[in-house]
Parts: structure tokens; C-alpha cells; sequence
């Protein structure tokens, strides 16, 4: 098959080890930076440019990674390959869901999926009431569209969380506040899902001076066993989302599993590191399942 990788660079670890995989199995593939490609529409058939190159026949299936500053031109680009009838590991409107936080929880909540209290507004005027809604502090504010943890913030008091909330509301950024699940302790899970079936997950645990469990913020990680009811969880809002890949957050509260977020484009190498799984072998070879060869 002739593969592309929609990534701003070939040198980021995911994209190389997605490349590698897919060099290794027999594949072409080539890293195509979303940002250069333009679309002509029109009179004649739709196309896709990467720079001045016309690349609207070169490929039988892409694997989007697309970042947070491009996601509406990314999607975009994606949406056009899924119009011209080339598969995609991620739709396009998978993308621009799990992108935003809110849509996601909104989505996910509506399907059964539990999920910590939650409260979105663009009213400033009822701060304290809306963090009274969740219990009152400590709570969590984040920003709806964000990654590895930027744009997360506790606050710890209600003129804390005040101060935060006025600051955002006052520069028109859209935030959502969270209950600040405790018992958690700065743990959460990473279930990486590929095809409807869980291949890898870690839990990661903050450090000492970040309550944040990222990986990218320094986070570490350990290999853990999931409950019934947490595969469950990470499999059912991944195929509700529309999503062929994803990187399902969960955390574990007194009430059980709730869900935190959807990424469309988990990073690997963690993942890859603590469990030794190739979870990039296991995308190419949902590409090689889903994808068409010999489009033309």
C-alpha cells in the first residue's frame, strides 16, 4: 500500500515509529506536513496539494496526526482524502470532536459514559456559582481545546479559582471547570485503542510538584491491569466518537472509572516504552485491514 502520515514533521517519535512499522511491513509511506497542503476545488474533481505537487491519486490510506494549533485546516485535509474514497485511521469529524474537550464529554456523557461533574459557561458574571455547582474548591479549569496537560490549572481556593476563571472569561478563551477527583492522587490511565481492541496501557503518576500526569510534563509511568469496566469505557468512547485510533485518559474515583479526555493522535512513546508493545505495528496493521489497495 502507499501510505501517508499527515504530520508536521517525520522526525517526531510517533510519526518515525508509525514510518518504521510501515516501511517494515512492505509498505511506501511518506510523511506529509498537513500545513503545506492546500485543496483546489471546483468544475473538475476535488484535489490535494502538498506544496505544488498534485497528491490527490498518490495514496490508498493516510494516518492522521494532527496538532492542536492546525486542527480545522487538518481536518480539513482529511475530510478531502475521505471525499476523494482514500481510508483515514481517524475521520475527520472524529478529530474535531475529541479535539474539543466539552463536545467530547457532551457526546460521551449522553452514551453512558461516566465522567467527572462538569461546567462550561461564557458568563463571568456567576463564577462562584458555578464552581459551587461542583462542591466548591479545589477545582480543575481547563481549557476546552488543549494537550499534554497545557491549559490545565487547579485551583485551590474560591478566589483562586476566581481570579483564574475572570482572567480566562476576560481574554474570550473557552474553559470548562472540573470536580478535582482526590482519591486519584495525580494518577490516571493511557489505554491506547486501535480497531475496537485495547494494545497497550499505562497508568502515569504526577510529580511531586505538578498535579498533571503527563508523560511530556515528566510524568511516571507504570504498567497496570484494567478493570472490566475500564476496557469497556476506553473501547465504547472510542467507536462513539468515530475514531480508528485513540488515547483514552480515565482515572479511578471512589464511584469508579470516569473518563477525562479522547486523543485522536496519542503519542507512543511512553506507551512503547513501559509495556513494550509495538502499538505502532498494530496501526499499520488496521491500515493494512481497512485500507484499499490499488485505488487506481
Amino acid at each position: 500500500m502507499d501510505i501517508a502520515i499527515l504530520s508536521v514533521s517525520p522526525h517526531v517519535y510517533s510519526t518515525k515509529r508509525i514510518m518504521e512499522e510501515a516501511d517494515k511491513a512492505g509498505h511506501y509511506v511518506e510523511s506529509i506536513d498537513h500545513t503545506k497542503c492546500s485543496v483546489k476545488l471546483g468544475a473538475d474533481k476535488p484535489q490535494i496539494f502538498f506544496g505544488s505537487e498534485n497528491i490527490t491519486e498518490e495514496f490508498d490510506a493516510i494516518i492522521p496526526r494532527i496538532g492542536t494549533t492546525v486542527t480545522r485546516h487538518g481536518a480539513a485535509i482529511v475530510k478531502q482524502f475521505e471525499i476523494n474514497d482514500v481510508f483515514t485511521s481517524a475521520k475527520s469529524l472524529g478529530i474535531l470532536k475529541a479535539r474539543n474537550k466539552v463536545t467530547t464529554l457532551q457526546l460521551l456523557s449522553k452514551k453512558g459514559i461516566p465522567i467527572p461533574e462538569t461546567v462550561f459557561s461564557i458568563n463571568p458574571d456567576n463564577v462562584e456559582h458555578q464552581i459551587e455547582l461542583l462542591g466548591g474548591p479545589p477545582v480543575i479549569i481547563k481549557l476546552q481545546e488543549g494537550t499534554q496537560g497545557k491549559g490545565v490549572m487547579l485551583a485551590e481556593s474560591k478566589k483562586s479559582a476566581k481570579s483564574i476563571i475572570d482572567t480566562l472569561y476576560n481574554m474570550n478563551t473557552s474553559i470548562l471547570l472540573q470536580q478535582y477527583i482526590e482519591e486519584a492522587k495525580g494518577q490516571d490511565l493511557r489505554v491506547i485503542v486501535v480497531g475496537n481492541k485495547i494494545v497497550a496501557s499505562m497508568k502515569r503518576t504526577s510529580g511531586l510538584d505538578d498535579f498533571r500526569s503527563n508523560v511530556h510534563r515528566g510524568a511516571e509511568t507504570h504498567m497496570v491491569q484494567l478493570t472490566p469496566r475500564e476496557k469497556y469505557i476506553a473501547i465504547h468512547a472510542t467507536k462513539h466518537l468515530g475514531l480508528g485510533v485513540a488515547g483514552v485518559d480515565l482515572i479511578r474515583s471512589n464511584n469508579g472509572p470516569l473518563l477525562i479526555e479522547v486523543n485522536a493522535s496519542p503519542g507512543l512513546k511512553g506507551i512503547e516504552a513501559i509495556t513494550k508493545v509495538n502499538v505502532a505495528r498494530h496501526i499499520i496493521q488496521f491500515v493494512e485491514k481497512h485500507g484499499r489497495r490499488n485505488r487506481k
